[in-house]
């Protein structure tokens, strides 16, 4: 445990702590933060993952155990939104992208590159999956849904359908299900400029979390408990239950312990929903997640 915590987890946390020190002390700015994050969502994950998808074998994709992940999300998304609305009064926005924050984790940027130093190549097929899934539909989901609720439903599908990485996803799924060989200069390209989406990302997090306050209340530490312990510990039951492939399984609750993904923050951003919970939540779980992704491990 203390060797994984050591040499594969805290590396990559390490980045998002560095942002978050640079930050509170004024090296990065906010604005130059967000410039960061924004060239790395327009160009750099984009080149991470559409090789990523071109490449991998969906006919070894275990269907009945994404299927099962896909459940534990949908009620581990309803019962973290009637935790925050009718047990912490939040408004029903906030509650909504609060519940996102169980259920959508930093996969892409965080797990898996954590799940590769981990499990090398075995990790390549479960964590695409989740990768794949989350991107294509829960990101796209979250989305519309959020934009419809607070009224800017006009330019939902726009966005989900300028979205460079959902561009890369279907144009590596293309690609992959014609089997079409690509040129190795544009495959060298792509992994060039894909290994930087995961450290300037989580470097320009850390920079964006640390104006909000770390004090924890019962809000933070009930939807961060969620998260951590309940939203794992259901994925877990469901693919034991369901007989999940054994190597997808550990692989999948590995997943689901990760810390909460910043896009139900960068969406209360967008629409002006207040953050002083959502924020504290994204840097709690990425925290703590500390202790629960390196005894998963």
């Amino acid at each position: 445990m203390l060797h994984v915590l050591t040499h594969n987890i805290l590396p990559v946390f390490s980045m998002l702590a560095l942002g978050f020190l640079l930050g509170r002390t004024g090296r990065i700015s906010f604005e130059e933060a967000r410039t960061v994050n924004r060239v790395a969502f327009l160009v750099l994950q984009p080149a991470l993952i559409f090789p990523l998808i071109a490449s991998v074998n969906f006919h070894q994709f275990d269907f009945v155990a994404l299927a099962g992940y896909a459940l534990c999300q949908a009620i581990a998304f309803t019962l973290a939104y009637l935790v925050a609305r009718r047990l912490f009064g939040r408004e029903h926005l906030e509650s909504w992208l609060l519940a996102m924050c169980v259920v959508f984790v930093n996969t892409l940027l965080y797990i898996w590159p954590i799940s590769f130093l981990i499990y090398g190549e075995a990790a390549a097929l479960p964590i695409t999956a989740i990768v794949a899934w989350d991107s294509a539909f829960s990101f796209a989901f979250f989305i519309i849904t959020t934009d419809v609720m607070a009224g800017r439903s006009e330019g939902a599908l726009r966005r989900v359908a300028g979205n460079p990485v959902l561009i890369a996803i279907l144009l590596g799924a293309i690609v992959n299900l014609v089997a079409l060989s690509l040129p190795e200069p544009l495959l060298t390209a792509a992994r060039f400029a894909g290994a930087g989406a995961a450290p300037l990302t989580l470097l320009a997090l850390g920079v964006i979390l640390s104006r909000h306050a770390l004090m924890p209340s019962p809000v933070i530490l009930g939807i961060s408990g969620l998260k951590l312990l309940g939203f794992p510990l259901l994925v877990w039951l469901a693919l034991t239950l369901g007989q999940a492939d054994t190597a997808w399984q550990p692989l999948l609750v590995l997943t689901a312990a990760g810390p909460s993904g910043a896009m139900a923050f960068s969406l209360a951003m967008l629409h002006g929903i207040r953050t002083d919970i959502i924020a504290p939540v994204v840097i709690w779980t990425s925290i703590l997640s500390l202790i629960s992704l390196s005894w998963l491990a």
